[in-house]
């Protein structure tokens, strides 16, 4: 099924996306005036919503054949672990440059203001692994995308991409669809 085309499960689960909404608060003029950022803490905090966002989670990665999750620095982490251990398979972090010990590979990617870096251990995947990537918000698909790449370099496949949350007046959609080809992208929440 083509990235385009894969349905969010919100839109098919009403009461999973109104307990996941009603779980995210908005902090006005964070990091700066006229940004309202989304704070998952709530959802984290309560085991209800943080319960049912990791099934279904762990439901989409097994569905696509995955045999890793792979987390995004930083929240990502505290999202894809769990999922990986409720679908019984392994967890590989993607952290920014400098952070991880020994051999790595890394990917740069531009930000709205410079670039930055990401990198992972390569032995951690192989061929034969089937990799979804995950992370928490889906924004303007930079991070998302070199993840993309990243993944494909090591060598594994990719088994798609999952976000709890996208945010929709911004480009990351069309950006990371593009990056993804015929793997699939899900989205819990769209904002």
């Amino acid at each position: 099924m083509s990235a385009q085309a894969e349905a969010s499960p919100a839109s098919s689960r009403p009461a999973l996306a109104d307990l996941l909404l009603s779980r995210i608060r908005d902090v006005p003029d964070y990091p700066k005036p006229g940004i309202a950022f989304k704070d998952i803490t709530p959802l984290l905090a309560d085991p209800e919503a943080f319960t049912a966002l990791t099934d279904e989670l762990a439901a989409f990665s097994l569905a696509q054949g995955a045999t890793k999750v792979v987390g995004l620095e930083a929240r990502g982490f505290i999202l894809a672990a769990p999922v990986a251990v409720r679908a019984g398979m392994g967890f590989v972090p993607v952290r920014k440059a400098g952070k991880l010990p020994g051999a790595t590979l890394s990917q740069s990617y531009d930000l709205e203001y410079g670039s930055a870096e990401m990198e992972i251990h390569a032995e951690d995947l192989s061929p034969d692994d089937r990799v979804l990537i995950i992370d928490d918000v889906l924004a303007t698909g930079g991070t998302a995308e070199a993840a993309i790449q990243l993944i494909r370099r090591t060598g594994a496949q990719l088994a798609g991409l999952a976000v709890l949350m996208e945010l929709t007046f911004l480009p990351g959609r069309e950006r990371v669809t593009a990056a993804l080809g015929e793997a699939p992208y899900q989205a819990l929440l769209t904002v």
